[in-house]
């Protein structure tokens, strides 16, 4: 599953003034990645709002995505919840086709134990007509997929991967010591990327890599090929715009470089916020000096 190495971005969904789905800077955005060189895209991730998006509007997100695409890119689907048999119903009324995986959240809320956790993504990778990654993201969920949790679910078919967001550096490390040789270790956070690479994982599923495809898909490339020095000189060079990102949440803080680029308007929905004006203003200026404005 080597399409799923490399920079993966978890995409946001721009709204217009109206609070619509912006259909336009959607596909701006779109483009911005692929030719950035990022090498895949995630439709419909917490990133994107779904949440707050009802299914007609994840429907336009679909199609938009992947019409603007054109087959560039791989696709990824987020498809999860905390309904076992809704996650699975989902997934068997979705249309799937032009989607090459989909990524699957750990339950929230319900607090299942690891062996829930295991049942319900058996359930899933069964009735999955596509691979599926799981995703561990406790600081949303309320729980954490233990290593040994994923290591067995790694055992069966049509589940390839986790983007693994715990925020803990040596529960990934035991995760790659372990894993089966074709499994695909994926950072689900932005500042653990470049150790996790280097460590042995398989890339990352960013945030703030679609505001700067460029210079995070080039760490994520050098982090691959152990060049360490030079990808850590990026790494440091977007610590501050990493922090900035989700200081005040996640996805204020990209649709606010998106804002700055001049992609897309910064509107997020209910009960979001958009990012305040000092926080804006910071990303702005970081905007200027470091990034290659469209």
């Amino acid at each position: 599953m080597s399409k799923f190495t490399g920079t993966g971005v978890a995409l946001i969904t721009p709204f217009n003034e109206d609070n619509d789905v912006d259909i336009t800077a959607l596909e701006g955005v779109v483009n911005h990645c692929i030719e950035g060189g990022i090498d895949y895209l995630v439709v419909l991730g917490t990133t994107a709002e779904s949440a707050t998006l009802s299914s007609e509007e994840k429907e336009v997100v679909k199609q938009t995505v992947i019409r603007a695409n054109a087959g560039k890119l791989p696709l990824v689907l987020g498809v999860g919840g905390n309904n076992t048999a809704g996650v699975i119903n989902e997934l068997q009324a979705s249309g799937l086709s032009g989607f090459d995986a989909v990524l699957s959240v750990s339950p929230y809320y319900n607090k299942p134990t690891q062996e829930g956790i295991y049942q319900h993504f058996k359930a899933v990778a069964q009735a999955s007509p596509l691979p599926v990654i799981l995703y561990n993201v406790p600081g949303r969920t309320a729980s954490n997929m233990l290593p040994d949790t994923v290591l067995r679910l790694a055992g069966l078919d049509n589940i390839i991967g986790i983007k693994e967001a715990a925020g803990d550096i040596v529960q990934a490390m035991r995760l790659i010591k372990d894993k089966p040789e074709d499994f695909l270790v994926i950072s689900g956070d932005d500042m653990l990327t470049l150790p996790m690479v280097l460590a042995g994982g398989a890339g990352v599923i960013s945030v703030i890599g679609q505001g700067v495809p460029e210079q995070f898909s080039r760490m994520v490339r050098l982090g691959l090929e152990g060049a360490a020095r030079e990808a850590y000189d990026i790494h440091y060079n977007l610590m501050d715009m990493v922090d900035m990102a989700f200081e005040q949440g996640n996805p204020a803080g990209i649709k606010a470089v998106f804002k700055a680029l001049g992609l897309c308007r910064d509107t997020v929905r209910l009960p979001l916020v958009k990012a305040d004006n000092d926080l804006q203003a910071r990303i702005v200026a970081f905007v200027e000096q470091n990034v290659r404005l469209v």
